[in-house]
């Protein structure tokens, strides 16, 4: 049995050869190390890549098992995977701390006008007179109520906002004070001041918010996506900023990555942009690691996983 990993994983490598001594772990920096002798032995890939596509895994006769350290899978050939019976696991949930605190860092840099201070600062103004606004009180709409809508629910609960959800059917969720189904979305959407975007890609919500749904936002509305990129068009989004069909905006994942230097969103001022790295966590290759370890003692007794396994169907 062979591991192939996508990554370097530090202190988790030396862990992964002690729990498992009968099988060969190769470890490689990132796709571009890998030959295609370790390709053509794996049993196993683990890690992560946005290189690693259905050509990638073409060339590994062998494969049994993925199991990728990252939530999002949309990027993986699922079909190739589910015709060829390959088990894909996930590591939903453990971004979920790391990003339910940068949803707040966003947040409260917007509330308590922190871009103004940091212009202010950078052009030497001494201004004693801005003056923030309190989050308490404030509605919080987030698309989705899985791992890590629920984490943000409790720091938002901390903060003393009311909570709503959005899932597919509308069922009730621990954490959340009205959750309701995806398709009155637009009828929730007018509730929120602030709205934050955490569902994965799937057919259902690509470019699920378009201009309707921006213009049924309060014109004051804070909105934040840490999902998918897909979830509008970049047009749409260009489109409702330039438009103040919203107040502002900040996004750490776009429909095409990465941003290009003419990229329209970097001349607007009523958006913030990070590089997609709200999911990035010392801890995450750690974590993934345990999982992958409770997984793969399952997997080598019966060819199955216990956690995490990804629906090759829905995409999650």
């Amino acid at each position: 049995m062979k591991v192939l990993s996508l990554n370097r994983l530090k202190d988790s490598e030396q862990l992964l050869e002690e729990t498992f001594p009968e099988v060969e772990f190769v470890f490689r920096k990132n796709v571009d190390e890998i030959n295609e002798q370790d390709k053509r032995d794996a049993d196993v890939v683990i890690g992560y890549s946005g290189k690693a596509d259905q050509a990638f895994f073409e060339g590994m006769p062998n494969l049994k098992f993925v199991a990728w350290y990252a939530a999002g899978v949309n990027s993986l050939p699922l079909q190739y995977f589910a015709e060829r019976n390959i088990v894909l696991t996930n590591v939903s949930g453990i971004h979920a701390k790391q990003m339910s605190q940068f949803v707040f860092a966003y947040i409260l840099d917007d509330y308590k006008q922190m871009r103004v201070s940091r212009q202010n600062q950078d052009n030497k103004v001494y201004d004693s007179t801005i003056t923030g606004r309190r989050v308490d009180g404030d509605t919080l709409l987030i698309l989705g109520t899985g791992n890590i809508p629920k984490q943000i629910s409790k720091l938002a609960r901390a903060f003393e906002m009311k909570i709503i959800g959005i899932n597919t059917t509308g069922h009730e969720v621990d954490g959340f004070d009205e959750t309701y189904p995806l398709k009155e979305l637009d009828q929730v959407l007018p509730k929120a001041d602030v709205v934050v975007n955490v569902l994965p890609e799937t057919e259902e919500t690509y470019h699920l918010l378009e201009d309707k749904q921006f213009d049924a936002m309060k014109e004051t509305a804070l909105f934040i996506n840490i999902g998918r990129g897909t979830i509008a068009s970049e047009e749409t989004i260009v489109k409702a900023l330039n438009e103040g069909k919203i107040r502002h905006a900040y996004l750490d994942v776009f429909e095409k990555e990465p941003l290009s230097e003419d990229n329209p969103l970097y001349q607007l001022d009523n958006v913030s942009i990070t590089a997609h790295i709200t999911g990035n966590g010392k801890e995450n290759f750690k974590e993934a690691s345990q999982i992958f370890i409770r997984n793969f003692k399952h997997f080598l007794s019966n060819g199955d996983v216990i956690e995490k396994k990804v629906d090759l169907s829905k995409g999650y």
